[in-house]
């Protein structure tokens, strides 16, 4: 796995148009390597903006949390791994991630699987029917994930450092929810700053708002950079 910062930060796109993906992308310019996609931005035209990043050089993280019948999530990554993409989410059910591991077999696709959403506490997680808290449900579907042969995990970076133990060193730990010191949480409920994500286990930080929405993206992506380069060199 790179030790670099810049092939561990993932800008997320997670605006309504291409247009002003385009403009992000030029601005963060050779800085950023590495751009998630979510449905904001697929459902605009994202998935042919995402076919032409990869073909210009950057890395992208599709991020569809795939979930359907077998058949369906395996014709669905068969398609993913031809777009050139470097990372797929899908939930983490046991049968839907053995579907994508066979169908991605031999590509260089890394398979993510959602545990628990950021954005979730234990109040969301008893109200979604699960009889657990966040932390068990997030360990569970790690230790899921690493059977079915999953390139990595996305979960909170407070469940970092015990998925990492559960997981061990190959696979990658992909958090969301990652904010500067000072900054909004926003809707995020399980947070932390790039540092403390990559101290606790996590291979790669996905940041969104601080830095799409900020008066000066790439001096934020700057910022968030030298932090990560800083603890991945202490």
């Amino acid at each position: 796995m790179s030790t670099s910062a810049r092939d561990r930060l993932i800008v997320g796109l997670d605006i309504p148009t291409i247009a002003e993906a385009e403009k992000i992308v030029s601005t963060l310019g050779e800085e950023v390597v590495f751009y998630k996609i979510g449905y904001q931005l697929a459902f605009a035209g994202g998935l042919e903006f995402a076919r032409d990043l990869a073909m210009s050089g950057k890395k992208v993280f599709l991020d569809m949390k795939l979930l359907d019948i077998d058949n369906t999530v395996a014709k669905g990554v068969e398609n993913i791994v031809r777009m050139g993409m470097s990372m797929l989410t899908l939930h983490a059910y046991p049968k839907a991630m053995k579907a994508a591991v066979e169908a991605a077999k031999g590509s260089d696709l890394c398979l993510l699987g959602v545990t628990v959403l950021t954005s979730m506490d234990a109040r969301d997680v008893i109200d979604a029917g699960y009889g657990t808290d966040p932390h068990t449900l997030v360990l569970r579907r790690a230790e899921q994930a690493r059977t079915a042969g999953m390139g990595g995990i996305v979960c909170s970076a407070e469940e970092a450092a015990a998925v990492r133990n559960i997981i061990g060193a190959e696979m990658a730990v992909v958090t969301p929810g990652i904010r500067p010191a000072g900054a909004e949480k926003g809707d995020q409920k399980r947070v932390m700053t790039p540092a403390e994500a990559l101290s606790a286990g996590s291979s790669h930080l996905v940041v969104a708002r601080p830095i799409i929405k900020a008066v000066d993206p790439l001096a934020a992506s700057r910022a968030i950079l030298a932090e990560m380069e800083s603890t991945l060199s202490g």
